[in-house]
């Protein structure tokens, strides 16, 4: 049975989060009208094409007339300017929500433009995949997934339940959390695995004496895994590290430190610590799976959790 939660839901953003968030709304029959905004024309074409929603604006701050629901899927650079554009013509009691994967800045950048009478609650749907635009959504992204919220002071709770029920029809489990907190734990769980990765991958394109072809040719299943990440947005990476700076260079800071250590073992033949270290890390794969994070196939599970993905 299909429960309406909102009666209009605007959709700023149209990509891989914003359009999956559009497939669930619409099979789930949670809003009788859903408007999608994008400042780009073609993709907007193509979110009618692909029938995400039923109107389609280049626009805004006209999406969001009589919106009770709106969802900012933004690169998190481009937050501050989506909330002065949406703040005149927010519908008092509404709720506006995004899916930055960084909170703090998010918050100190759209806050300021929110009106008072309406909610603003910061959220952000741990899930997705590298790749991007409207055509890269599916049914189910967040079936299974951690969606964190993350309320600023004075967040009427009927509104936070209302917005929780939401995610909860999507399938997501959903968390509570600090926004300087949020940060630091996604900087270890998220930042930091997406920037060494653009580095590992970014390091073997510069090596002399490994051909492109080589790389490619002979490329095992971790680099290649690395190269899925290094895949992901440009423009989304570049603001994250932009955004939550402190939290990735204390991250990196850490890392940088356990890997002189690694260096050492390995240098001094210390066969000890490095069995120690390969032992303590491999429980953390098992306790994600575990979690329900993850399953223990192949190609790190993704064939499991993505329907678009090709078959091995």
């Amino acid at each position: 049975m299909k429960t309406v939660l909102f009666n209009k839901i605007a959709l700023i953003g149209i990509g891989l989060i914003g359009s999956s968030i559009a497939r669930d709304i619409k099979a789930l029959g949670l809003a009788n009208e859903v408007i999608i905004s994008s400042r780009s024309r073609e993709t907007l074409r193509r979110a009618e094409q692909l029938k995400l929603g039923h109107t389609y604006v280049t626009s805004a701050t006209e999406a969001v007339v009589d919106a009770d629901l709106t969802i900012v899927s933004v690169p998190v650079g481009a937050s501050e300017t989506i909330a002065k554009q949406i703040s005149e013509t927010l519908k008092p009691g509404s709720i506006v929500t995004d899916v930055g994967s960084t909170k703090a800045s998010v918050i100190s950048q759209m806050l300021p433009h929110i009106p008072a009478d309406v909610h603003f609650i910061p959220g952000h749907p741990l899930a997705g995949t590298e790749k991007s635009g409207p055509d890269a959504g599916f049914e189910g992204l967040f079936k299974g997934r951690w969606c964190i919220l993350t309320p600023v002071e004075g967040t009427d709770p009927d509104a936070l339940s209302k917005l929780k029920v939401f995610w909860w029809a999507l399938g997501s489990k959903v968390d509570e959390m600090d926004p300087e907190h949020h940060d630091k734990v996604l900087a270890i769980v998220s930042h930091l695995p997406h920037i060494i990765a653009y580095n590992i991958v970014g390091t073997a394109d510069d090596l002399e004496t490994v051909t492109e072809s080589e790389v490619i040719k002979y490329s095992a299943s971790g680099f290649r895994d690395f190269t899925r990440l290094a895949a992901s947005d440009p423009t989304m990476w570049r603001d994250v590290c932009l955004h939550n700076k402190d939290a990735i260079l204390e991250m990196l800071a850490r890392f940088s430190e356990d890997l002189a250590y690694l260096q050492r073992a390995i240098r001094w033949g210390e066969g000890d610590k490095l069995f120690e270290l390969f032992t303590r890390t491999r429980a953390i794969r098992h306790s994600i799976i575990e979690a329900g994070q993850d399953v223990n196939v192949p190609d790190f599970g993704r064939h499991a959790f993505d329907p678009k993905a090709p078959k091995a």
